[in-house]
């Protein structure tokens, strides 16, 4: 296991043994600290003996409704992460945005009068930003985004391998390849973006010999989709090349590199309603309450992460609602683990828009059937 290391002005360095940031942090050399992606890193407070780096690569392995993120050098793995995509929720919330829309122009507009006298509004101003990402996929690539983003704080990534994905058609109309491109344009002023066709990286897992889950993709297991961002960064470090002699030509692989244990961590948005004047079906007597948003009636936001009590049982869970005089408390797959009382009911971290799982124990991806 190798901890994280950043230095006094913020600057990532290479990871430490955990027994030495244990006694670095003993001897006030460091303190230690969690980012939002749960992660334990810590932070130096003397002047390091060498801010030499080596090569780290981030493997992304972009997709629709779940993607896979690695860290990897070429003696660790250092994380694994499965990003559970908004990509379904957005796309839903989308099509009832448009539906109440819809109803509430029908009931503006009086239709029994002519055209000319119904209360239209010309249009002031083009209101068209000329953009092809629908929001469903542009919510995908700020997950993805964000979650490198954070991983580039507290490692010194030099390299981001992406899976590229081709679509049929112009790559101008596919909202595919245009929030490729998208993602493309914001990771290179991070560090150096390199595409990986699809038969390169299946290749190369093959001479890794990995096991990759292809019947059930939607298990949050490394095997799913972290496996093939793990292959991804480890392409920085095996290569296959050709090779040309006086009486013969080849190819072979050239490089080496090694796949170690690290923390598998499973990470998704909260699925928050954003704040509406009103529900969409009215209740008894005409009236509608509020629905949505992020606040509630004691003090705590829906996405903070909180300690609960409920009779003989303790469990910490995400708030994710509340009534008059409770507060709901649930899991990572935003189900309901119980609705406790305000002063049973403890803050440990503020909504961070991100719901992380972390995996006590260590993970190792599945050696083949070949290799066992």
């Amino acid at each position: 296991m190798r901890v994280p290391v950043i230095n006094a002005d913020n600057t990532p360095l290479m990871p430490t043994k955990a027994s030495r940031a244990r006694r670095w942090i003993k001897e006030s050399k460091a303190i230690g600290k969690f980012n939002k992606l749960g992660i334990f890193y810590v932070q130096l407070l003397t002047k390091p003996s060498d801010i030499k780096v080596q090569q780290i690569a981030v493997g992304l392995d972009p997709g629709k409704m779940f993607s896979g993120l690695a860290v990897q050098s070429q003696k660790t793995t250092m994380q694994m992460l499965h990003l559970v995509l908004p990509f379904k929720t957005v796309k839903d919330r989308m099509e009832q945005r448009s539906m109440m829309r819809r109803g509430r122009r029908g009931r503006r507009i009086n239709r029994k009068l002519s055209f000319n006298k119904r209360s239209h509004r010309q249009s002031r101003f083009d209101n068209r930003r000329n953009s092809k990402l629908p929001p469903s996929i542009r919510a995908n690539k700020d997950l993805e985004y964000r979650t490198i983003t954070l991983l580039c704080e507290i490692y010194p990534v030099k390299t981001i391998v992406i899976e590229e994905v081709e679509a049929r058609g112009s790559a101008s109309f596919s909202p595919v390849m245009v929030g490729q491109r998208y993602q493309i344009n914001r990771l290179s002023n991070r560090a150096q973006v390199k595409l990986r066709k699809g038969w390169e990286t299946s290749n190369l897992r093959k001479y890794l010999r990995l096991h990759k889950e292809n019947r059930w993709k939607s298990l949050q297991i490394p095997e799913t989709h972290a496996v093939d961002a793990v292959r991804l960064a480890c392409s920085e470090f095996v290569k296959y090349q050709a090779w040309e002699g006086t009486k013969a030509h080849g190819a072979n692989w050239v490089g080496n590199v090694a796949i170690t244990k690290s923390q598998f961590t499973i990470l998704r948005r909260p699925p928050v309603s954003r704040r509406q004047l009103h529900l969409m079906v009215p209740s008894k007597g005409g009236n509608r309450r509020k629905y949505g948003g992020t606040t509630t009636r004691h003090g705590f936001r829906k996405g903070d992460f909180v300690k609960a009590i409920q009779g003989k049982k303790t469990f910490f869970g995400w708030v994710s609602g509340d009534t008059e005089k409770l507060v709901s408390v649930s899991d990572c797959d935003w189900k309901r683990l119980g609705q406790c009382t305000a002063k049973k009911v403890r803050l440990i971290q503020r909504n961070t828009g991100l719901i992380v799982l972390s995996t006590r124990k260590h993970s190792k991806l599945t050696p083949s059937k070949d290799q066992l």
